[in-house]
């Protein structure tokens, strides 16, 4: 189905994902629209970026300022209220129980009505892309910390005596799923995603027709939707 259905009354979302830029790429003019209508959107960004360059020039710990810098002009540009880095390490992230219960306290900290993630599932698209092990970390720890972990008193008590009591997502859309049952018409955001994505000049200074490639896609994501452009995702609507 298109985007008629996204309930009126949501106010917050929160985008989980592995890496800075990783939103941008997936689901920046989604983001784009929401802000524009309001709603508070924060993201939550799993690793610290150090390991996004094959450049010999560039040191790990350099690219972590760099990266984080062009994450918060990038948000500047699509309206995202906050930005949350977890600090994990880029290249080798788990998805493990420290990691839940760093997710888990965000959401129970910013109680979102819409979580975003990766679908952990897919492990390559095609025959032209390997689904990065981070990406598939990143997703498979959110959807747990969303159910049962977020909504549960008594998992990770220990946030309790930080003040963190439970609370209920309402909803999940999930990323990159090869069966999408939801499609967000970014048709007056598209411009938006791509200004979003040019302020990360380390990952895409060096590609040659990235914006063409970036429209294609989201011409393709809109196909028989009646859009010119879209995001698709697995949305689950949670009881």
């Amino acid at each position: 189905m298109g985007d008629g259905g996204v309930i009126d009354e949501i106010e917050r979302v929160m985008v989980i994902t592995a890496h800075p830029d990783d939103a941008e790429f997936t689901v920046a003019g989604t983001v784009a629209r929401w802000a524009r209508e309001g709603k508070t959107v924060t993201y939550v960004i799993c690793t610290d970026g150090s390991r996004g360059s094959n450049d010999p020039q560039v040191k790990p710990e350099h690219l972590v300022a760099i990266r984080k810098a062009e994450q918060e002009a990038a948000a500047r540009v699509l309206g995202v209220k906050e930005i949350v880095y977890l600090g994990y390490e880029d290249g080798t992230l788990q998805p493990s129980l420290a990691l839940r219960r760093d997710l888990t306290r965000e959401i129970r900290r910013y109680r979102p009505d819409i979580v975003i993630c990766p679908d952990p599932t897919v492990r390559y698209y095609g025959d032209g892309y390997l689904n990065h092990p981070d990406h598939r970390a990143a997703g498979d720890a959110a959807l747990d910390a969303v159910f049962p972990s977020a909504r549960t008193r008594y998992i990770f008590p220990e946030l309790l005596a930080e003040g963190l009591e439970p609370h209920p997502v309402r909803e999940v859309y999930i990323r990159g799923s090869t069966s999408p049952n939801f499609w967000m018409d970014i048709s007056d955001t598209i411009e938006l995603k791509i200004a979003a994505l040019k302020q990360h000049e380390s990952q895409v200074g060096h590609l040659q027709g990235w914006e063409e490639r970036v429209r294609g896609r989201a011409r393709d994501e809109a196909m028989g939707q009646g859009m010119a452009y879209a995001e698709s995702f697995k949305r689950i609507v949670l009881g």
